[in-house]
C-alpha cells in the first residue's frame, strides 16, 4: 500500500512538472498551446545556445554604449539569443533569466524589427513559454519609434530595438506600492542580461529611457503597460 501511494506521488510530480508525455521540457522552452502551431502570426524562434566562446568576465569589460551601427542584418538567432538572455525560461517550473520578485514576472519583451535576416519588418511580442514571437503589427516601425524617444537616432538606424515593458499590476497585488520598486530592479536586470548577451556575440547596444510613455506605449500596442526601455542593437 506504502509503494502504490510512493507511485502516485511520484506520477503527480512529474505530469506537475513534464506534463503529460512525462519529458522534460526541450530547452526550457516548450511550446505548451498546440492550437498556436497554426497560428500565422507566430514567429518560431531559433533555440537559444547555453554555451559560447565569451566569458562573462570578458563581456562586461567590453560593454559600452553604442549608438552608430553598421548597416548590416541582425541574425534570427542573434535575436532569438537576446530575447532568451532577458527573459528565456530556464527551469521547468517555468524560472527565467532574469530575477522576479515572487517569480510574478510582470514584464514583456516587444521587437521591433527593421533588419532582421529571415525575419519580416514590424512590430512583434516575445513569449517566453514557446520562445517565439507574435507579430503585433507589419511595417517598419523604427522611424515611428524614433520620433516617440525624440529622434534619436540609433533608435532610427539599428537594425532591432528591443523594448522591455511592464504590467505593475502583477506585482503590486503582492507587494503593494513597493512593488513598483521591483519591477524596476527587475527592468535592469533584463536590460544588463541584453546588453552583455550583445557583447558576447559581438553586437552593439544602447538603452535609452528618454520616450513618451503613451507614444511608445501606442506604437507597441501595449495598453495598460508600461514601457520602461528602449534598446536598440546592432552590429557595430
Amino acid at each position: 500500500m506504502r509503494m502504490l501511494a510512493c507511485d502516485l506521488v511520484r506520477a503527480l510530480f512529474t505530469f506537475a512538472v513534464f506534463g503529460l508525455a512525462g519529458s522534460p521540457l526541450s530547452g526550457f522552452a516548450a511550446d505548451r498551446g498546440p492550437s498556436r502551431a497554426a497560428d500565422p502570426s507566430l514567429i518560431r524562434l531559433p533555440q537559444p545556445r547555453l554555451d559560447g566562446t565569451t566569458s562573462v568576465e570578458a563581456a562586461l569589460a567590453a560593454r559600452r554604449s553604442i549608438r552608430s551601427f553598421a548597416n548590416k542584418p541582425v541574425t534570427l538567432e542573434e535575436l532569438s539569443q537576446l530575447l532568451w538572455a532577458a527573459q528565456g525560461i530556464t527551469h521547468p517550473r517555468g524560472l527565467r533569466t532574469a530575477p522576479s520578485a515572487g517569480a510574478l514576472y510582470p514584464l514583456e519583451l516587444f521587437v521591433v524589427a527593421g533588419n532582421v535576416a529571415e525575419l519580416p519588418a514590424g512590430t512583434y511580442r516575445y513569449e517566453p513559454e514557446g520562445h517565439h514571437l507574435v507579430r503585433v503589427a507589419e511595417g517598419d516601425q523604427r522611424a515611428a519609434l524614433a520620433d516617440a524617444a525624440l529622434g534619436q537616432s540609433p533608435i532610427r538606424k539599428a537594425p532591432v530595438v528591443i523594448a522591455i515593458v511592464a504590467d505593475e499590476r502583477k506585482t503590486t497585488i503582492k507587494y503593494g506600492e513597493r512593488g513598483v520598486r521591483y519591477v524596476h530592479l527587475e527592468a535592469g536586470h533584463a536590460a544588463q542580461n541584453i546588453c552583455l548577451q550583445a557583447e558576447a556575440l559581438g553586437l552593439g547596444s544602447v538603452v535609452i529611457g528618454a520616450f513618451s510613455d503613451r507614444d511608445v506605449a501606442s506604437l507597441l500596442r501595449s495598453a495598460g503597460q508600461q514601457p520602461l526601455y528602449l534598446i536598440p542593437l546592432g552590429r557595430k
